[in-house]
């Protein structure tokens, strides 16, 4: 990347958003070009759009150990986080009644985390507020970064629908105890099948993750997954995995595109190219994973050559975190103030989504 006269730039804020890969965009070209057909058109250019369509939600099932029925396509990780908060809370209100010992208890409980993206605590901040929700919000560990996978079980209320923990942040890097969390409420809701209370059904939000390691729902044990493309080298597109036989409900409404469940007109293109970026991701996983450690580990270990004790990595080791994520402090100096001073320097301070927020819960 080229900055004003010429200057080469280096680009590090990849979690906020990585280029596209040269072979998505050759695929999206290819969709706008040949495939603009509506696909649920039965003419030629209809049955190219859908044949394009089908191969993507194959890829992105694929990628994360899914098959394509579980996968539908949104406009990004916000819809997607949305989308499935408020089919969990309406499914609470159309089930509630069939659960006697929830007689007394008129809204659902969610459990979350304090370090969740915007799309998930400030739509549960609505809700709340709004009561149609109790909320708790388990804080993270100050020491590790990490959600306790035992305090958010201990939160499970008779009333609890759903929790919803962040796979990796975006900030720290740190990989949250998503797979412990599972196994627990396995065991949770083995018991609470026994005393007739409902499932409490379990969300992750894998934006940060997908593209940097290894994400497969069945050794997660979630019901539900959101998926952001552009952070693995694809377009500004998203989409959900919901486990077959859990509840999903349309947060829109119109024609039947994705089983009735996101309607309008498929975007095409777009969806060509997560799908590429999926297929890219689930045979290069391994060189990518090696690449972002090794060039994360220069990038910590010069830094340390240059500024010694001034400089310190907002994590322990010992605790599971993202290949590419250096998240950095310097003695007395704030972030704001060195990165307007390396002008060709790339990086953030903190969370894309945070930018432009006007109230954080």
């Amino acid at each position: 990347m080229e900055g004003d006269n010429g200057h080469r730039c280096v680009y590090l804020d990849y979690n906020a958003t990585a280029p596209v890969e040269e072979e998505v965009q050759k695929s999206i070209i290819y969709a706008l070009q040949v495939a603009w057909g509506n696909p649920t058109s039965n003419h030629n250019g209809g049955t190219e759009a859908r044949r394009i369509i089908d191969e993507a939600r194959m890829s992105v099932a694929n990628m994360i150990g899914a098959s394509p029925p579980e996968i539908v396509f949104t406009s990004g990780g916000t819809e997607s986080n949305n989308m499935i908060i408020h089919s969990l809370v309406r499914h609470f209100k159309k089930t509630r009644s069939s659960f006697a010992a929830l007689s007394n208890c008129k809204i659902p409980h969610v459990i979350t985390s304090n370090i969740e993206h915007n799309s998930i605590l400030l739509t549960l901040k609505d809700l709340y507020e709004d009561e149609r929700i109790d909320l708790t919000v388990v804080p993270v560990s100050k020491v590790t970064g990490s959600v306790c996978a035992e305090e958010v079980i201990s939160a499970i209320q008779p009333n609890t629908c759903f929790v919803t923990i962040m796979l990796a942040n975006n900030e720290t890097g740190i990989i949250q105890p998503v797979d412990t969390i599972g196994t627990l409420l396995k065991d949770v809701n083995q018991q609470r099948k026994e005393h007739s209370l409902p499932e409490v059904l379990f969300h992750t939000d894998a934006a940060q993750a997908l593209g940097k390691v290894a994400v497969n729902v069945d050794d997660l044990k979630v019901d539900y997954l959101s998926i952001a493309g552009h952070k693995f080298y694809g377009p500004r597109t998203g989409a959900l995995y919901f486990r077959d036989s859990k509840p999903l409900y349309p947060l829109l409404f119109g024609a039947g595109q994705e089983r009735g469940l996101r309607p309008g007109t498929p975007n095409t293109c777009m969806i060509a190219g997560v799908g590429t970026a999926a297929m890219l991701v689930a045979k290069n996983l391994v060189i990518y994973h090696q690449l972002m450690k090794d060039s994360r580990d220069y990038l910590e270990e010069k830094l340390k050559e240059a500024f010694g004790p001034l400089v310190s990595f907002n994590h322990r080791k010992g605790t599971q975190a993202l290949p590419n994520t250096c998240s950095v402090s310097f003695a007395g100096m704030k972030g704001p103030e060195i990165l307007a001073k390396a002008k060709y320097v790339l990086a953030s301070t903190g969370a894309a989504c945070h930018h432009t927020a006007t109230a954080m819960p």
